[in-house]
């Protein structure tokens, strides 16, 4: 069996494209290669949720989208909000190789991005205790 890392180009460009289309279409979930030996319990990132987006309070502001973020060991809905910088679209989410669990008491909780000071920032996936 062939290991995720040596996979033949056009195996990961279509993972590429797979991953790419998924965000395309509002996905909000990270692709995680884990080998087939070890099957982990994963903290899915919740659907998004429907946000009314509200007037423009004035002018050069820009719409943030509510986004799910990891927060203080549960997922935690950060509503959208008006900004002063330009806001380009949520990025693509990364491919993740699942490492090895430190225990059978630990999950893995997917990588995401999330709004920052200045702009999308991504937050790798990590284990975390049940």
């Amino acid at each position: 069996m062939q290991s995720p890392v040596s996979q033949p180009c056009s195996r990961r460009w279509a993972l590429a494209a797979l991953v790419a289309g998924s965000a395309l279409v509002g996905a909000c979930t990270t692709v995680v290669q884990e080998p087939a030996h070890q099957r982990a319990v994963i903290r899915e990132v919740p659907a998004p949720l429907v946000e009314v987006i509200p007037a423009l309070p004035g002018p050069g502001l820009h719409w943030v989208p509510g986004h799910w973020a990891w927060r203080e060991g549960n997922w935690r809905w950060i509503g959208g909000r008006y900004v002063a910088s330009a806001v380009p679209p949520m990025p693509a989410p990364y491919v993740e190789m699942l490492p090895p669990a430190p225990s059978p008491m630990h999950v893995w909780v997917r990588g995401h991005w999330y709004w920052g000071e200045h702009g999308w920032v991504w937050a790798r996936g990590t284990w975390v205790l049940r």
